[in-house]
C-alpha cells in the first residue's frame, strides 16, 4: 500500500457546513421562549413550595391583558393542573352591607385553627365610569391576613358577569397548586347574575339580612334556587328576633323548590360574624355536604360539568374578542353605528351586516 493511500488522523476530513445566520428575529424568538418557558417553571416550582410571592406573581400573571402574557398564563395553569383539584370551593355572595367580608373573616379564622389552608379570592366591584376598585379586602380582613396559613387575593370585577373577576376560574387552579385547601369567592353581590360564581364552586352560600325586606325578592331573583344554604348573618342582639322569623320564612320559600340534582336539601343557618357566631355549625354543615356529594359522585360529576361550561364560555369569549378586535370590523362597527344614528338602519340589520363580513 502506498504512502499516500495511508489515512491519517491528521488528515482533514470534511466537516458539516457552518449553518447560516440566525437572523436576529429569529434569535429573538428562541431567546423569548427560552425566557418564558424558565419563568413558568420558576413559578410553578414556587406554587408547588407553597410560596404566596410566587402565587401573587402568578395570579398577576393570568390577570394581565398583555397579549403577550396570555401564551404564559395557560402554559402555567396546564403545568400547575396536575397539582389542582384537592381543595374545596366555597362562592359567598349577598347583597352590599350584609357583612360578607366579616363573615368570611370569621370562617377563615376558624378553618385556620383547625389546620386548613384557606385562600380568599375577593372580587371588588370596578367602576363604570373610572373602571377602578377600592380592592379593600385585605384592610377588612386584617386578623385572617395576618394568619401564615391564609391567603387574600382581592381582584377588580371589571365587566364581568355576577361580580366574578374573569381570570377567577384560573387563580383557583393556582391556589390549589399552591397547597390551600379552602378556596372561599367573594362575589360582589350587586343584583347581577350568579351564575358564573355558581360554576366554578362546589358549594354555594346566600348571606341574607333579616328584615331588609328582601325574603319574597330573593325568591323572585331566583338566587335562591342556586343557593346550597342560606345564612342569616348579624343575627344578635335585638336583631336576633327577627332573624330566627326570617329563618323559618326562608326553609317554607325552600320547600317551594324542587329537589336540587345534587340530592342535597338546602339548609337554613344563622350566624354573627362579627361574634363568630354559628360558624363552627356552618363549617361543619360544609363538611357533611362534601362527603353527601362526594359519596354520590355528584362532586366530580358537577366538575366536569363546570369543566364543559367554561370550555364553551371561553370559546365565546375568544369568538367575541377576535370578532372586535378585527381592524376592518371596527371601521365597519362605526359606520352602521352612524347609520342607526341617522335612521338609515336597525340595529338587528346591521348586526346581520357586520356578522356577514365574517
Amino acid at each position: 500500500m502506498s504512502k499516500s493511500n495511508k489515512k491519517s488522523a491528521l488528515n482533514e476530513q470534511p466537516g458539516v457546513e457552518e449553518p447560516a445566520m440566525i437572523s436576529s428575529k429569529s434569535a429573538a424568538a428562541i431567546k423569548a421562549r427560552r425566557q418564558k418557558k424558565i419563568e413558568i417553571n420558576e413559578l410553578l416550582h414556587g406554587l408547588k413550595q407553597q410560596d404566596r410571592s410566587s402565587l401573587s406573581r402568578a395570579i398577576t400573571l393570568i390577570e394581565s391583558t398583555n397579549p403577550s402574557d396570555s401564551e404564559k398564563a395557560n402554559a402555567l395553569v396546564k403545568s400547575a393542573l396536575p397539582f389542582a383539584n384537592k381543595s374545596i370551593r366555597i362562592g359567598i355572595t349577598g347583597v352590599p352591607g350584609v357583612g360578607k367580608s366579616t363573615f368570611i373573616e370569621a370562617l377563615g379564622l376558624e378553618l385556620v385553627a383547625r389546620g386548613k389552608k384557606v385562600a380568599v379570592l375577593a372580587v371588588d366591584p370596578s367602576s363604570t365610569l373610572s373602571k377602578g376598585s377600592i380592592l379593600g379586602d385585605k384592610t377588612r380582613m386584617e386578623d385572617l391576613v395576618k394568619t401564615n396559613n391564609a391567603f387574600i387575593r382581592p381582584s377588580a370585577s371589571g365587566n364581568s358577569l355576577g361580580g366574578v373577576a374573569r381570570k377567577t376560574r384560573e387563580a383557583i387552579i393556582l391556589c390549589e397548586a399552591a397547597g390551600f385547601d379552602v378556596i372561599l369567592i367573594e362575589t360582589v353581590g350587586v343584583g347581577q347574575s350568579e351564575t358564573a360564581v355558581h360554576s366554578m364552586v362546589d358549594f354555594f352560600l346566600l348571606l341574607k339580612l333579616a328584615g331588609a325586606g328582601d325574603e319574597l325578592q330573593g325568591i323572585k331573583r331566583g338566587i335562591i334556587e342556586m343557593a346550597d344554604a342560606i345564612v342569616i348573618n348579624k343575627a344578635d342582639k335585638d336583631n336576633l328576633k327577627a332573624a330566627k322569623l326570617a329563618k323559618v320564612e326562608f326553609n317554607r320559600a325552600l320547600h317551594l323548590y324542587p329537589q336540587k340534582s345534587s340530592g342535597w336539601t338546602p339548609k337554613v343557618l344563622l350566624s354573627s360574624a362579627l361574634h363568630a357566631v354559628g360558624i363552627i355549625e356552618i363549617w361543619e354543615m360544609i363538611e357533611t355536604y362534601k362527603s353527601t356529594v362526594v359519596e354520590s359522585g355528584y362532586f366530580e360529576s358537577n366538575r366536569r360539568d363546570q369543566n364543559a361550561y367554561w370550555l364553551m364560555q371561553t370559546i365565546e369569549e375568544r369568538l367575541k374578542s377576535d370578532f372586535f378586535n378585527k381592524p376592518t370590523m371596527k371601521a365597519a362597527l362605526q359606520e352602521q353605528i352612524a347609520l342607526i344614528e341617522t335612521g338609515k338602519t336597525t340595529p338587528f340589520a346591521a348586526a346581520e351586516h357586520l356578522l356577514s363580513l365574517e
